[in-house]
């Protein structure tokens, strides 16, 4: 599993980027450890911006958890992607609320990963 953003150009980001990033590492690693334990062949990177035209805050892209059969195996890892600029500008200047959205948009993703559709988590008031 690689549930951690991508290291290898953090060092050219800046500041903004970073503590960012470390702001979805620390909702990972608040997981409880049996959720954790479960996040298979997943992997989660920050991008700046999602693609044009769309308005989100965080995208699953991949085989649900519960919908890999007996011949899931040998596949390209599962992508969890949290995007900063949508993230920064709904929080404003307030960080409480940044890292709250954060940690809400990271959890909405991974139950996506777990099979939990939009509408479900709607019912269970966790949209």
């Amino acid at each position: 599993m690689d549930a951690r953003p991508d290291d290898s150009a953090r060092a050219q980001q800046p500041a903004g980027a970073a503590a960012f990033e470390q702001l979805v590492r620390d909702t990972l690693d608040e997981l409880p450890e049996e959720i954790s334990r479960l996040l298979s062949n997943v992997a989660v990177t920050v991008e700046d911006e999602p693609p044009a035209g769309q308005h989100l805050l965080g995208l699953y892209e991949g085989v649900p958890w519960g919908r890999r059969g007996p011949d899931y195996a040998g596949v390209l890892p599962d992508k969890i992607t949290v995007y900063r600029g949508p993230l920064e500008r709904l929080a404003g200047e307030d960080p409480i609320r940044l890292r709250r959205e954060v940690r809400r948009t990271v959890l909405h993703e991974i139950a996506h990963h777990f099979g939990i559709s939009d509408e479900r988590l709607i019912e269970l008031d966790r949209y």
